[in-house]
């Protein structure tokens, strides 16, 4: 019996994690073939499948996870490798991983197309996904590998990638895009490290994630209303599907359900939540304290970050340059949608050139 309720706890899940990711998407994949090459490579092979120069690095966080760091330090229109480039880091969402950065064509893929028009880009992919699950000490398959949230992500994961990529290029700012969950943990990581927010000359924001209290995404519907029987084997079901995130992510995701303001995992008891973050309770993250620069952009049809949730976000951002809305766009149209290009890259690239 329990064996069958995992089994359809599962179908279940992968159901509505298809219909988050694909399966409201305005205009997405209306003009793919059934069968591309590209479904069966990995990030650098996307990249050189299309030409473009392309690098792998391996990023060691202070908690000793190994993390894949992919760049496209110049495009195919100018391959002058001398002249130093402003840098473009590109963050992924929930359930996804750097590769949602190439997965269109290059004419539709924000990582070629920043390349192309002349910027450094590199691609961020967070613990547990699929290029990121190595670690110094702990093995993929221990409890100890998982137990991690986005608090681990803003905290290690991003602070050591822009660290990297600003001693490895020489640049001394970075612009900075995150859709999604990529968002979520850069809220966290600029309002609550400065010494990495000051590294950070704008914040682009694609359907940002700050509260879910208005969310009607069944991704995270489920999560709640299943969050005690998500622990018996979903640890392994995460972390190989979609891209890969921990069980205790998803917990943490069920954990703000309802709530309009973000907040640090709950650890399940006084004494742990004191062991982790010397008080009682969770603490939580204040975005008014963020300083960096911030373009956002959302989607009216968007059933993770739901428009109510975006006003109440936006309220708080205390250095917000630019907003807009876009009436037909749903959660993954940041990534996928066939007129993404003139609804918000052509923006962001307007809003860099604006800066010079």
């Amino acid at each position: 019996m329990e064996g069958q309720l995992r089994s359809q706890m599962w179908y279940l899940f992968k159901v509505m994690s298809f219909i988050l990711i694909l399966g409201t998407t305005h205009g997405a994949f209306r003009s793919r073939r059934s069968v591309n090459p590209e479904a069966n490579m990995n990030i650098s092979q996307i990249i050189s499948y299309w030409g473009y120069p392309g690098e792998v690095h391996d990023v060691v966080t202070e908690d000793g996870y190994i993390l894949g760091l992919y760049r496209i330090p110049y495009g195919k229109a100018n391959n002058d490798n001398s002249a130093q480039k402003l840098v473009v880091y590109l963050q992924h969402g929930l359930l996804t991983s750097g590769s949602s950065w190439v997965s269109n064509l290059p004419n539709n893929s924000l990582g070629f197309i920043l390349a192309d028009a002349g910027y450094d880009v590199w691609l961020g992919n967070s613990r547990g996904t699929t290029w990121s699950r190595k670690h110094l000490y702990l093995k993929t398959n221990s409890k100890e590998f998982w137990a991690f949230s986005f608090d681990e992500m803003a905290k290690y994961d991003l602070p050591a990638s822009i660290d990297f990529i600003v001693k490895h290029t020489g640049q001394k700012e970075i612009f900075y895009v995150g859709h999604s969950q990529g968002t979520t943990i850069a809220f966290i990581t600029f309002s609550t490290i400065p010494k990495i927010a000051e590294k950070v000359k704008i914040f682009f924001a694609l359907a940002p994630v700050f509260s879910i209290k208005y969310s009607n995404s069944p991704l995270i519907k489920m999560a709640h209303k299943w969050k005690s029987v998500i622990k018996s084997r979903m640890d392994v079901y995460m972390s190989h599907n979609p891209a890969g995130t921990s069980v205790q992510n998803m917990l943490h995701w069920s954990q703000l359900f309802n709530s309009s303001r973000l907040r640090a995992f709950d650890w399940g008891s006084p004494v742990l939540n004191w062991m982790h973050f010397n008080q009682t309770t969770s603490p939580f993250y204040n975005v008014t304290c963020m300083n960096v620069s911030t373009s956002t952009w959302n989607g009216a049809r968007d059933m993770l970050a739901d428009p109510q949730d975006i006003n109440n976000l936006l309220s708080e951002i205390t250095n917000h340059i630019y907003h807009k809305t876009i009436s037909s766009y749903n959660h993954i149209d940041f990534l996928f949608g066939l007129d993404v290009y003139h609804q918000v890259y052509r923006e962001i690239i307007d809003i860099i050139q604006g800066t010079l």
